[in-house]
């Protein structure tokens, strides 16, 4: 078989859209559904449905995608082997990450990476849903959950605390509540329920069964800047609320914990470029680790 014909096929099957696996490879739609037509026609097999709505797998396809995948494993691992340890590290890493860590804690802290290596092009993509490492929509992931399933390599990078916080402003103009069902009296600020991409991240009932946000924001750093506004009491990541003096920490219930976890897929095992990454990542995090205790 072509490599590049199974490149392309890769693509198609990872976006579901020939247009996307297109847009994705830097080809014309044209040529991407002929170059698909021309691998169907050399294995006598339909690889794809077409539907309305994109294309989808047949099962000569799922079975195709398996042998796909390794074959691009031998070819990330063959160009690791020819770049060469003493070489410039160069290529692009692509980073997904919440965006309370991403740009919380990471956003500040990869230029010195980044200018370390003048050569290597580093992508961070801080905004509040899941990446699939296994159709390469980043190759790192920064998850707030041990991965499972899939051949994906994870590595603890530290637990985090949150809690409920309110503004100053806030707490002159209404008072603080005293427990947590004086909490029933007051203006909530919590995340939008139906968009949580993780159970680990729908955890407002940890502090109360009953909560009722009022005001909700699909992002960790939104929700910061509502409470910092005084819009009202949230429950926010402890390692970014202490760093606004106007915050305040309303100690009515245990701190909710959870932990950020370093994953990418098993394939990028050989790629400097990603060990390089992942390595930069968990130092800084262990360098300032009493920010998140």
């Amino acid at each position: 078989m072509n490599w590049d014909d199974v490149r392309i096929f890769l693509a198609v099957a990872r976006s579901g859209q020939i247009l996307g696996a297109a847009r994705r490879l830097g080809l014309n739609h044209a040529t991407v559904s002929r170059r698909v037509a021309a691998l169907e026609e050399s294995l006598n097999v339909r690889l794809f449905r077409r539907l309305t709505t994109g294309s989808e797998l047949t099962p000569a396809g799922e079975h195709l995608m398996g042998m796909a995948e390794r074959m691009e494993e031998d070819m990330i691992a063959a160009r690791a082997d020819l770049a060469g340890e003493g070489d410039e590290m160069s290529g692009t890493v692509r980073i997904g990450a919440p965006d309370g860590f991403g740009v919380g804690f990471l956003a500040p802290r990869l230029g010195e990476l980044a200018e370390r290596h003048a050569t290597l092009s580093l992508q961070l993509v801080p905004v509040p849903r899941s990446f699939s490492l296994s159709r390469r929509e980043a190759d790192i992931a920064i998850t707030v959950e041990r991965p499972t399933e899939g051949r994906l390599v994870a590595a603890k990078l530290v637990d985090y605390t949150l809690g409920l916080y309110a503004s100053k402003d806030y707490l002159d103009r209404h008072g603080a509540p005293a427990t947590l069902d004086d909490l029933k009296a007051h203006r909530l600020v919590g995340y939008v329920g139906d968009l949580v991409v993780s159970p680990a991240l729908d955890y407002a009932s940890e502090i109360m069964p009953s909560w009722q946000a009022g005001f909700e924001v699909s992002s960790a750093l939104g929700q910061t800047a509502a409470v910092r506004s005084g819009a009202g009491i949230g429950i926010l990541h402890t390692f970014i609320a202490r760093e606004y003096a106007e915050l305040v920490h309303l100690p009515l219930a245990p701190p909710i914990r959870r932990a950020y976890w370093l994953v990418y897929h098993e394939s990028m095992r050989p790629l400097r470029r990603v060990q390089a990454v992942s390595a930069f990542i968990a130092k800084a995090v262990e360098k300032d680790r009493a920010l998140f205790a």
